[in-house]
């Protein structure tokens, strides 16, 4: 059989938009001689869709499309994902389902099974699973298919059934998988694996069609793929780009994808949820404060490449404290990509807050809090220039700062998304020398440099914090393996560090929760898929 793959850019809530992608996506899939057409997951209202199930009107219009859908289909099938009501009077109000449409009706549903409530997922919260699998007939050939988590059950571990011991009894000859698998690290190597197991348990080939595109935090990838019954790949689709192509299962295995541009895969990966996030939310032009440092040259670059450097505007704020080899390097940044580029000076706000203050503050020793009132008056400048270009601004804080709470609320914390936020400090770095592969684009100096807030005289972060190979090794164990400090000390870690870090982590949750939204890229970010409460007093 050949099977037109469409691993298209769905944007949630263009009901619209979505459905003119897929009828123009079936419409080349058919010219092309396929004997079906596959699409994403929940593609016609976009992934997740979250509390807009919960409007009065979204699922019964989202049920116009998919009938506007069914009726351009003809003798090809097409099978395409949606938000299906329940229509029962118990239990959670819609499915997240599938339907095969044909002949200008949807033909049958495919129900998904498994609802995952783990990290970012919440699907229990709106999804009534699934009782049965759909396996059906399609020119001499028994097709199944299934929706993202109904095949990554292995051996129980997270549900008590698996969709698939009951596929496998089928003896189907092709197996469909219609994904919102969002990305993240390594991840393309798990799915190999999953895909592989599953092609072998069920003994046939199997196709995984994946969202592309950014949604809020999240980052689809796409890569979708095609397994013999062996497990073998035969197809698969470029990661983070929209793409079109048919699958015939009489293709030779093409083996495994190395993973080793991974950092090539982190920056894609950034990239495209930044345009997607400034695009699907009304913006063209981008801002970024330019320090000098290493965060803010990262996140220019990759605005530059996600929006174009015609549209991005780069902004120095100098204080009395900050050096010149920082407004060189910042200036020097803005030359290399071609954008706008301007200096505002910020120390006439700072003496004259510091002057307003003054008399509340007699008596009291200067401390973080005077340091804080620069970061603030340039929070105070670049979100007024954001807000009379309507340039989206960018935060250029990283995951190390903002795990133990080395950042300014209301100060380089402001900002409408936080492109590096889940990208620590030792991968920033990676990421700035892979940017100069082919040539200095961020200046040498910037990634030679100590790290420095420059918030006051001869400033550099490891006044304050562990070496960053040291802290972002103790943060991984404890954000992302949920590791007790014992179990961390007991890796090796110095005991005293080890207890500092873990206290600078819990006591800044109140800073993470009004943080603008960051893009995901580690299996733990923070933001909606990590639930710590603010005020708390486990230690441990």
């Amino acid at each position: 059989m050949r099977i037109g793959v469409a691993q298209l850019n769905a944007t949630v809530g263009d009901l619209d938009g979505n459905l003119a992608l897929a009828i123009d996506a079936y419409e080349q899939l058919v010219g092309q001689g396929v004997d079906l057409v596959a699409y994403p997951e929940l593609f016609l209202c976009g992934y997740p869709p979250r509390d807009l199930l919960l409007k009065t009107r979204f699922v019964s219009d989202l049920a116009a499309r998919l009938n506007a859908f069914a009726e351009q289909t003809g003798p090809t099938p097409a099978v395409i994902g949606f938000v299906e009501k329940s229509g029962k009077d118990a239990g959670r109000p819609f499915h997240n389902s599938a339907a095969w449409c044909v002949e200008g009706k949807v033909a049958h549903i495919a129900r998904k099974r498994l609802l995952p409530t783990y990290d970012v997922f919440d699907e229990a919260r709106y999804f009534e699973p699934g009782e049965d699998s759909l396996v059906l007939e399609h020119k001499g050939k028994r097709i199944a298919v299934t929706i993202c988590e109904d095949v990554w059950n292995e051996a129980g571990e997270l549900y008590a059934t698996d969709p698939l011991d009951e596929v496998r009894e089928t003896s189907p000859d092709l197996l469909l998988n219609l994904s919102a698998s969002p990305w993240h690290q390594g991840k393309q190597a798990v799915r190999h694996e999953v895909l592989a197991k599953v092609a072998t348990k069920c003994a046939c080939p199997v196709i995984y069609v994946n969202l592309v595109g950014g949604n809020d935090e999240l980052i689809f990838d796409g890569a979708s793929m095609a397994a013999n019954a062996d497990g073998e790949r035969i197809s698969h689709l470029p990661a983070f780009e929209e793409a079109i192509r048919v699958v015939d299962f009489s293709e030779e295995a093409i083996g495994r994808e190395s993973d080793v541009a991974s950092l090539e895969n982190l920056r894609k990966a950034l990239v495209l949820g930044l345009r997607d996030y400034a695009r699907k939310s009304g913006f063209t032009k981008g801002l970024v404060g330019l320090s000098g440092g290493i965060d803010s040259a990262v996140t220019a670059v990759m605005a530059a490449e996600a929006l174009g450097a015609e549209n991005i505007i780069g902004i120095s704020l100098p204080s009395a404290i900050s050096s010149e080899h920082s407004k060189d390097d910042a200036a020097h940044l803005a030359s290399n990509l071609g954008i706008e580029y301007s200096t505002l000076a910020i120390q006439s706000i700072v003496d004259a807050a510091a002057g307003e203050l003054k008399p509340l503050f007699a008596g009291l020793a200067t401390d973080v809090t005077e340091e804080n009132l620069q970061a603030r008056a340039r929070g105070l400048l670049l979100m007024a220039v954001s807000n009379k270009l309507g340039a989206l601004l960018l935060t250029t804080g990283n995951k190390s700062e903002l795990a133990v709470g080395y950042c300014t609320l209301y100060g380089d914390m402001c900002g409408g998304l936080a492109v590096i936020s889940d990208v620590p400090k030792t991968q920033v770095f990676a990421l700035a020398r892979h940017m100069n592969v082919d040539g200095e684009v961020i200046p040498v100096s910037t990634i030679e440099k100590p790290p420095s807030a420059e918030l006051r005289p001869d400033q550099v972060d490891s006044d304050s914090l562990p070496d960053y190979e040291v802290l972002d090794a103790i943060l991984e164990r404890y954000v992302e393996r949920l590791e007790s400090t014992e179990e961390i000390v007991a890796a090796g870690f110095e005991e005293a560090v080890v207890a500092d870090v873990v206290r600078k982590v819990d006591r800044n949750e109140y800073k993470r929760k009004q943080a603008a939204p960051g893009l995901k890229t580690t299996p733990l970010a923070f933001g909606v898929g990590r639930r710590i409460p603010i005020v708390q007093k486990y230690l441990g």
